[in-house]
């Protein structure tokens, strides 16, 4: 067709973290959808959700923020904002996949509610900023969070409250998403 972008020109325009996110979106709703729940996008644009949830017969509604991740950096979490300090409903939760090397890797999901995911990033943020930078100087704030699992280092208070193995019962813990 004339006019019309060259397939690899039009993946450039797409971000390989778009792409990531929608795919872990779509992970989450098939296993939903696997165990029997309504589960749809929410429009573009909704703050704070991602995905829409019913039980079959509408008793009990949820939203999901969905955060995924690959393979990559050093503490292997999942970025956060500010916002996600306060950020508390009992009908919110976060659904973290961990897609891994996607080569080799099974995906990997942590379900929190999000009152237990505020609690963790606010406690772990006052915890790193508390503590002096590399080089002994002060840090500064920024609205950068990480969702990590281990604390055990830079953003761990003391003694850590969040050290490894602290996200082990939230791992595939879809029935947390089940009608009650």
């Amino acid at each position: 067709m004339k006019g019309a972008p060259a397939r690899g020109r039009f993946l450039f325009m797409i971000s390989q973290t778009t792409l990531l996110g929608a795919a872990g979106e779509h992970y989450v709703m098939s296993q939903l959808l696997l165990r029997g729940l309504i589960a749809a996008l929410a429009p573009q644009g909704v703050p704070n959700l991602d995905i829409v949830v019913s039980d079959i017969d509408g008793r009990r509604q949820l939203g999901i923020q969905v955060k995924s991740r690959l393979k990559k950096g050093s503490d292997g979490g999942w970025h956060m904002g500010a916002k996600h300090e306060d950020i508390q409903s009992p009908t919110l939760f976060y659904c973290f996949v961990d897609f891994g090397d996607v080569s080799v890797d099974h995906p990997v999901t942590y379900i929190l509610p999000s009152a237990k995911v505020a609690e963790v990033v606010r406690e772990s943020h006052r915890a790193w900023l508390s503590r002096p930078g590399q080089h002994g100087q002060a840090r500064n704030d920024s609205k950068l969070r990480r969702l990590v699992p281990d604390y055990r280092y830079a953003y761990a208070p003391d003694p850590p409250l969040y050290a490894s193995g602290w996200l082990d019962p939230y791992r595939e813990a879809w029935h947390l998403l089940a009608p009650q």
